[in-house]
């Protein structure tokens, strides 16, 4: 190649190269990048609102409580004065002893049946009200003649009106079927402005935020404020996806965390509702512990899933299929049990009397067993008095002192005449059952899984574990309360 060619060759390689950047950039500028089109969201969620808001109400309550008188003395006013009017109705405005007053607030409902004047909405809302008054988008107002039936788990309740005419509806659609990421919208009475839209996404599901037994909110960043309470959460295709319950916050105000009673759950407490004025939940019958790492390792789990049955109720729907303690329930009714939590909830949703399939873990081995589900009452739930099957050598394993039980041994420690197993006598402070939190007077009812009547019993648990190359071996335990718990504690 000669001299005089080079520079020509250089002007055609940076005229291609111009080209091309060129090019890249009018790509740019004309397909928007993924992030963009994450970020700009739905173009606009006008037809959906329009749509939407007249079924959506603002709820607006008050009820009388008993005033009381401040410790302010009346201030001295001359008589004849121009205050003296002002005074006297300024302080008798504000109250005295046990006089009554009347005390107002706001919140926001759905209507699910506008035939019958059916609406849903939070039970905190109502909660206590001598008077409910529903006020709808077009400005019209209507009395609730009844609150059908409310449910404090769940923080929902089911009013009822008596429409003149049929009013807009809207209907539940599967929050399960949301993912996280997905579009959002909520319409509520925030600080009592009527109508008022929002749009978030889905933050998070299943949160457990500790107000009740069943929680498994969903979490949106749709800004959520007062008065949104008992509003619904519409996904894209208009469907109530859940009911506005809750917010964190520092200030009063959305800072984007909120919480929503998921539809799948709602669906069925509003049926119970609707047909019985109270909630029916399904009852199994037993008494579950989470499945913590060590645990998992004991009963080679691969992943910290499932509820762990650390007893049985007797005569239970449970106990009668031949569900066991030291089961791992992993699936119920076709459905994963991925969290402790998980279990109660799948339980509670299950139609009274529905026969359903129970997998689960036992001894390293699947197995599917089939419960008819009975109904659950308060005293059930909270009467959960565990048996044990078992009979009594003394030793030292595992830094503790055991002992077979006797008679002698049962005053000694308050234990009840069926409590059966292996009780500890000593604890070393710096072995690992102590810091598990193993105590004397504690019985080992279990070992590894399999019922314990004496102290050999307990070694050849551990040595089963230790056979099979695990690092902790799987303890039952009966406290002097009658209280069963699982203790996983190293071997090592």
């Amino acid at each position: 190649m000669t001299e005089a060619k080079r520079p020509s060759l250089r002007r055609m390689a940076l005229r291609r190269l111009s080209i091309g950047l060129l090019g890249a950039l009018v790509m740019t500028a004309a397909t928007p990048t993924l992030e963009a089109t994450a970020r700009s969201g739905p173009q606009s969620v006008a037809p959906l609102a329009e749509r939407l808001i007249d079924a959506v109400v603002n709820i607006s309550t008050s009820q009388s409580v008993k005033g009381k008188q401040s410790g302010v003395p009346l201030p001295s006013v001359p008589k004849g004065s121009p205050f003296e009017q002002f005074f006297e109705d300024f302080f008798d405005r504000r109250g005295k002893p046990d006089d009554q007053r009347k005390v107002s607030s706001l919140g926001s409902g759905f209507i699910i049946d506008g035939k019958e004047g059916l609406i849903v909405t939070n039970n905190h809302v109502i909660e206590g009200a001598d008077e409910i008054v529903i006020n709808f988008h077009d400005g019209s107002k209507l009395k609730v003649d009844r609150v059908i039936g409310k449910d404090t788990k769940t923080d929902l309740a089911l009013l009822k009106v008596t429409p003149k005419k049929p009013l807009p509806e809207v209907a539940f659609g599967s929050s399960n079927d949301l993912k996280v990421g997905d579009w959002v919208m909520a319409i509520g009475n925030p600080f009592g402005l009527g109508g008022s839209v929002t749009v978030g996404i889905v933050s998070a599901k299943q949160r457990d935020i500790s107000s009740g037994p069943y929680d498994e909110y969903l979490q949106t960043d749709a800004s959520i404020n007062k008065g949104n309470s008992g509003g619904p959460l519409f996904n894209m295709d208009g469907q109530v996806v859940g009911v506005n319950t809750a917010i964190i916050s520092p200030t009063g105000g959305s800072v984007g965390i909120s919480f929503a009673v998921p539809s799948d759950a709602a669906i069925s407490v509003v049926d119970q509702l609707r047909q019985f004025g109270e909630t029916r939940r399904g009852w199994l019958g037993v008494r579950i512990k989470s499945i913590t790492e060590d645990v998992a390792e004991t009963l080679g789990l691969k992943e910290n899933a499932g509820a762990l049955i650390s007893s049985v109720t007797a005569d239970s729907p449970a106990q009668k299929a031949g569900i066991e303690a030291g089961d791992v329930v992993v699936r119920f009714d076709g459905r994963e049990v991925t969290t402790t939590r998980g279990l109660p909830r799948l339980v509670s949703q299950t139609p009274i009397g529905k026969t359903v399939d129970v997998e689960v873990l036992r001894k390293g081995a699947r197995r599917t067993l089939k419960v008819t589900v009975a109904r659950l009452m308060e005293e059930e739930a909270a009467a959960q008095k565990p048996g044990g099957e078992n009979t009594p050598q003394s030793g030292r394993l595992i830094g503790l002192g055991l002992a077979p039980l006797d008679e002698d041994l049962r005053k000694q420690f308050g234990l009840d005449a069926k409590t059966k197993g292996v009780i500890v006598t000593e604890v070393d402070p710096q072995s690992p059952a102590a810091k598990r939190g193993i105590k004397v007077g504690d019985v080992i009812v279990e070992a590894g899984q399999d019922a314990v009547a004496s102290v050999a019993d307990v070694a050849a648990g551990i040595e089963k574990i230790r056979k099979a190359g695990r690092k902790a071996v799987l303890l039952r335990v009966e406290d002097a309360k009658g209280e069963l718990r699982f203790v996983a504690v190293p071997i090592e």
